[in-house]
């Protein structure tokens, strides 16, 4: 039975059963395939079949699309049961078009907010395991091919001698909101569209705790202080491999000063001036989002997403 918790991140939830302990199983290709309701969602590198009527949603391929039949083991990854039917992810990396009519390849960044919400969430766990292993073919240890194993979802070296065994990547990543009581501590990076501001952020690095990694990113990118960190929810985000960890944190300081150069700017934002428009926030499938929300809807006659 599923956990019931009153929201979810978007990518995140309840949208897919893993039964994980079907990936033990050597021939869960032949089972998968003996399966008339196995679900194929096919990738090539990190885009996905999709069409865009009469709504956007993703398309699946059935086992007897011909070029189904023609996938090796070493292409697929056993991602569990979607909506009920088995779901396995199809690399595929031949030129022919395979699309139904309509269908196109598409990357889920500008898709995530317009797609159903498990479908989302499926392509971004497909995406996130697509990106580790295109990127650990070889062995880190002694240059070997690695060779699929456990469904999809662990990579063994080929060399007997080595026999190193890789999973699946993550990076963690911490995003907090820092408030005084009444303004929100946002800064913007030069590359974002004109009056974007969001959370600070950044990755944990090693021999660090997440706690002291809030610390550490906030005081490097705006030269404030922090205590009272708050952990709030998580969001894994496929771009391209991070755990998202939400934190809400209070400002021991008041004074900005952008130290590492990563920030075009920082700045204090209170919650008259976001309900007027200014700044313009992350999007609403955004973690950032989230933890922004939460601290304007405890002090605001307004709720934030009916503003704007």
């Amino acid at each position: 039975m599923h956990q019931q918790r009153k929201h979810f991140n978007h990518f995140a939830g309840p949208y897919l059963d893993r039964n994980a302990w079907e990936r033990e199983d050597a021939g869960w290709l032949e089972s998968a395939r003996r399966d008339a309701t196995t679900r194929y969602l096919v990738a090539r590198g990190t885009a996905h079949l999709v069409v865009h009527e009469p709504a956007p949603h993703v398309v699946f391929l059935g086992g007897d699309h011909p070029r189904i039949a023609l996938v090796q083991e070493r292409q697929t990854v056993l991602l569990g049961w979607f909506e009920g039917a088995r779901c396995v992810l199809v690399e595929d990396d031949a030129d022919e078009d395979i699309a139904p009519s309509g269908a196109r390849f598409e990357e889920l960044r500008p898709l995530s907010a317009t797609l159903p919400e498990r479908e989302a969430a499926l392509l971004a766990y497909a995406r996130a395991l697509s990106i580790w292993r295109a990127r650990h073919r070889f062995c880190g240890a002694c240059g070997a091919p690695t060779v699929p194993l456990r469904a999809g979802h662990v990579l063994g070296c080929s060399n007997p001698d080595c026999g190193q065994q890789l999973f699946p990547r993550i990076d963690p990543a911490v995003i907090v909101l820092v408030t005084d009581g009444e303004r929100a501590l946002l800064g913007r990076q030069a590359s974002w569209p004109k009056d974007r501001y969001s959370t600070i952020a950044g990755f944990v690095e090693p021999g660090e705790s997440i706690e002291d990694a809030v610390a550490r990113e906030v005081q490097e990118e705006t030269g404030i202080e922090v205590d009272e960190v708050n952990y709030q929810s998580s969001q894994p985000w496929p771009f391209p491999s991070s755990l998202m960890l939400g934190f809400h944190a209070r400002a021991a300081s008041s004074e900005i000063v952008r130290r590492d150069g990563e920030l075009e700017d920082a700045r204090w934002f209170s919650r008259s001036e976001i309900a007027a428009g200014y700044p313009l926030l992350s999007p609403r499938t955004s973690i950032s989002w989230r933890l922004l929300e939460t601290w304007f809807d405890a002090g605001w006659h307004t709720p934030l997403a009916q503003i704007g």
